[in-house]
């Protein structure tokens, strides 16, 4: 069963937290200041700024902060100071009665899709994947903000557009799927394999990637058809893949297009989230409709019950 999140209101307390690498502070005070604008007192959690190697602080210290934001009632919504490395060492050990009892959005992409996969897989309860810094200020496009407060604030449907000159835009097909939205970075969609990653059968998957070689890409995307977890995917939402060069492997298109073309679904490229500016928010674990003949995914808009499928 899906849990529903409620919309925030004016005066609702959102609590900035850092499960996965130290994020700067004057980026996390800009970011602050924009959820102030929309009425929104916000806290920071004690570990929020812990450095440890690569991790902000310790697991046990990250984790009782995301844990004591999921438990405080007063908390209506838990963002993720930033991404990086390290989310995955502790989503198996979340407060998962807590987040049933009291279902809020953890906001965030990146590392923090494993969190988002483990709270869907042991709680049911949606979260959204979205970037919180444009650049290393940490502002938000106005464009990128908005896409954010709508989504955190109302019900009102969320429509995303795919871009004819992204690059992935060349991997769309036809056709039409319809399935809870599940996933985000391929790195963290495959690492969390086998412990933390919900069945995807009748989903529409998320993917997007940075820094990847075609050869890099190929490793997870092999594992994760070989290993049956893409085995009834009923659509593949593609993202950006930032910053991912071809190589001597060859063409990143082409090689994804090897893999995802296997899968016999609809696919929808060229979605304007993941990494890189002016990336927009989505809602995931909330029922959706990909239509790759119109180019757009939406969530919390038209009713899947009387939608045609093609």
């Amino acid at each position: 069963m899906i849990a529903e999140t409620t919309p925030l209101r004016q005066g609702d307390t959102v609590r900035f937290v850092s499960p996965a690498s130290t994020p700067d502070r004057n980026a996390v005070t800009v970011q602050g200041q924009t959820f102030q604008s929309w009425g929104l007192s916000v806290e920071i959690a004690p570990h929020a700024f812990d450095r440890q190697g690569f991790l902000a602080g310790t697991d046990g210290d990250r984790l009782s902060d995301l844990n004591d934001a999921f438990r405080d009632p007063k908390v209506r919504a838990v963002i993720t100071t930033r991404g990086g490395k390290g989310s995955y060492r502790i989503a198996h050990l979340l407060d998962f009665d807590a987040i049933r009892r009291d279902p809020k959005p953890l906001i965030g992409f990146s590392d923090i899709t494993a969190l988002h996969l483990s709270i869907w897989k042991n709680a049911g309860v949606p979260c959204v994947h979205g970037a919180l810094t444009e650049d290393e200020t940490g502002r938000l496009s106005p464009s990128a903000a908005e896409s954010l407060r709508r989504i955190l604030m109302s019900r009102d449907p969320v429509i995303l557009h795919s871009a004819a000159d992204d690059p992935t835009a060349a991997l769309t097909t036809s056709g039409k799927a319809c399935g809870p939205l599940i996933g985000g970075n391929l790195d963290m969609i495959a690492t969390t394999a086998g412990w933390a990653l919900p069945p995807l059968n009748g989903a529409i998957l998320l993917i997007e990637a940075v820094g990847l070689h075609p050869g890099q890409m190929d490793r997870p995307l092999t594992m994760l058809r070989q290993a049956g977890h893409l085995k009834g995917v009923a659509g593949l939402a593609i993202g950006r893949f930032t910053d991912c060069p071809p190589g001597r492997e060859g063409s990143q298109i082409e090689m994804l297009r090897q893999h995802f073309m296997a899968l016999g679904v609809p696919i929808l490229g060229g979605l304007p989230c993941g990494h890189g500016p002016h990336a927009l928010s989505v809602p995931l674990g909330e029922m959706a409709i990909l239509d790759a003949d119109a180019g757009t995914v939406s969530v919390r808009g038209e009713d899947p019950a009387g939608f045609d499928f093609q």
